[in-house]
């Protein structure tokens, strides 16, 4: 049996789905190794090696271990010639500039809504303010991704990323009001979700991550057989 040229070094229902996601695509062989997080394992040296921003993911590769997102996307659309146009192909710049569009300027802006206390401190007025100026700006976000997304009948790496980012915002926090996003304000990613939702690649992720039978339209807290999403 070959051995698998990829390990995906994940939790449940963090930005490595979108990695999984992709990884099923390509329908290319890997394996996982859980990160812990309820141990903080993204903290741990062994980790720390792969990725030194101590965030998940990371992907170990033939060429080494590769970290962030959108780096490990496009390096898997370049490696395996799918979800990405060429490097000399007509769309590869409208491709590029969006997919760091969603890596520069939405999933920060996730992370400020998420962990507020990162990036303001501890007191919680200040953490209620950022998070209202993150929500309104994560619309505004939105309303640009909606008015130029093509649905496509076959996913790219720009979809790929999307949804899980979708997917949260209507889950995360917790402890928050979350009615102040609505997924179908937003037609053409509620369309795109929709369209990925029957894919392959979605009922493998769902299976592995117990992420539930609608995972981006109307998602539920994750039920994992392994590990924590928090």
């Amino acid at each position: 049996m070959t051995t698998p040229a990829y390990i995906l070094h994940y939790a449940p229902d963090n930005a490595s789905l979108v990695i999984r996601l992709a990884l099923e695509e390509l329908q290319v062989p890997y394996r996982t190794h859980l990160v812990d997080r309820s141990i903080k394992a993204q903290r741990a040296p062994d980790y720390l090696a792969l990725n030194p921003g101590g965030l998940i993911p990371a992907l170990e590769t033939p060429q080494g271990p590769i970290f962030e997102t959108a780096a490990i996307l496009l390096w898997l659309a370049d490696q395996h010639g799918q979800l990405a146009p060429a490097a000399t192909a007509p769309g590869r710049a409208e491709t590029l500039k969006w997919l760091f569009y969603l890596s520069n300027t939405l999933h920060p802006a996730l992370r400020m809504l998420f962990y507020p206390s990162v990036y303001i401190g501890a007191g919680d007025a200040d953490q209620q303010r950022l998070r209202d100026q993150t929500r309104d700006n994560i619309l505004r976000h939105l309303a640009v991704l909606d008015a130029h997304w093509s649905v496509r009948e076959t996913p790219s790496i720009l979809d790929l990323y999307l949804a899980p980012m979708l997917r949260w915002l209507q889950l995360y926090p917790r402890d928050s009001n979350r009615d102040w996003f609505d997924l179908s304000a937003f037609p053409a990613l509620h369309r795109m979700t929709m369209m990925l939702e029957p894919r392959a690649s979605v009922h493998a992720a769902r299976a592995t991550e117990g992420l539930g039978p609608t995972p981006f339209t109307a998602p539920q807290v994750p039920h994992p057989p392994e590990g924590s999403a928090l």
